[in-house]
């Protein structure tokens, strides 16, 4: 046996220093003569192993795959020159590099009304809005059915390590907030889809309806971080709690999606309250009424000299809206919000 792998080697090198005799020149086929001694010692296994010679099978196979490696090769450092040119071209005015999508594909020119450029990717012009600020404020859900009464006693539950850990901090305790109030609308769109995946039913517009609000809650949170910057134990707590919950909220809508929407009716109530009592520290110098964030100024159509005043202002219209969704869907959509 071990005569007839010797003698496979040598024929081997015999034919292969033939071949390289008679190739050409060309820089492809030298590219191929290359890669094709790179692979003789993987040759020669695979030839004991099937038990044909070197210059057989495995040398015809090898062949064609670094042929077809070599003939790839031009095209490629031809896309490559294409990419560069395609980015010289798409350099704005200032020399900065526009930001392709994953697909190198070059999202559309979007600009604002006034002609300059859309600089936000997480919402474009047609999904803002200018809040209603006519909506009342006051309106409270009164508690009359035992789930009702639950829900308001846990809220106000809630509220007590709120108010101790915060206090009168209204930046971070917004933050902290809106991280909670993005939550129910997500889970509660989440298991209504899957619900209408699995009975091939429509949802009567209430699963666009709550993640358009988790996506409200969202926008509300990315504009706190623009005024706020959170501390470290800041950014725990927020993890913590979100983590917790998530996983009760979710639990508690299987069980009863009544309940949990009388919940987060309350707690909007509760934000309400949270934002007029960081109005009135605005007010009263407490806290300092500095310009909007550019985010906000987008989103919310505000004017160009809007200020911290004016972004909180409309953030609690917000919430009233969300607060007048989720009581009504307690009482009235009960036929839209079984899970099961």
């Amino acid at each position: 046996m071990n005569q007839l792998v010797a003698r496979s080697v040598i024929r081997g090198l015999i034919t292969a220093s033939n071949c390289s005799r008679h190739m050409s020149s060309s820089p492809a086929v030298a590219a191929a003569t290359t890669i094709l001694r790179r692979f003789d010692e993987a040759a020669v296994v695979r030839d004991q192993g099937l038990g044909f010679g070197y210059g057989g099978g495995a040398r015809w196979g090898r062949m064609m795959s670094t042929a077809v490696e070599a003939a790839a090769e031009t095209p490629g450092q031809k896309a490559s020159g294409a990419v560069d040119e395609k980015k010289e071209k798409e350099k704005k005015e200032g020399g900065e590099l526009m930001v392709s999508s994953y697909w190198g594909i070059s999202r559309p020119k979007i600009t604002r009304e006034d002609g300059t450029a859309w600089p936000w990717n997480c919402f474009m012009p047609w999904q803002t809005y200018q809040a209603d600020l006519s909506i009342d404020l006051s309106k409270h859900h009164v508690p009359k059915t035992f789930l009702d009464k639950v829900a308001y006693r846990t809220v106000k539950l809630l509220r007590i390590p709120t108010d101790i850990f915060f206090q009168r901090r209204y930046g971070c305790r917004a933050m902290m907030l809106e991280t909670v109030a993005a939550v129910p609308g997500m889970v509660g769109g989440m298991l209504l889809h899957l619900r209408s995946l699995r009975k091939f039913e429509h949802s009567g517009g209430w699963v666009k309806a709550l993640l358009e609000e988790a996506e409200n809650e969202r926008m509300h949170l990315m504009t706190m971080a623009e005024l706020v910057k959170p501390k470290w134990y800041e950014r725990l707590l927020v993890l913590t709690v979100q983590g917790v919950f998530f996983n009760a909220f979710f639990v508690l809508y299987v069980l009863s999606p009544k309940l949990a929407h009388r919940i987060v009716g309350y707690l909007e109530e509760e934000a309400i309250h949270s934002y007029t009592e960081y109005l009135k520290d605005i007010d009263s110098g407490a806290i300092e009424n500095v310009p909007a964030p550019a985010i906000a100024i987008d989103y919310w159509r505000l004017p160009k000299d809007a200020t911290l005043k004016d972004v909180i202002t409309v953030i609690r219209a917000d919430e009233a809206h969300h607060r007048d969704v989720n009581h009504f869907a307690s009482v009235s959509a009960i036929a839209y919000f079984s899970c099961l």
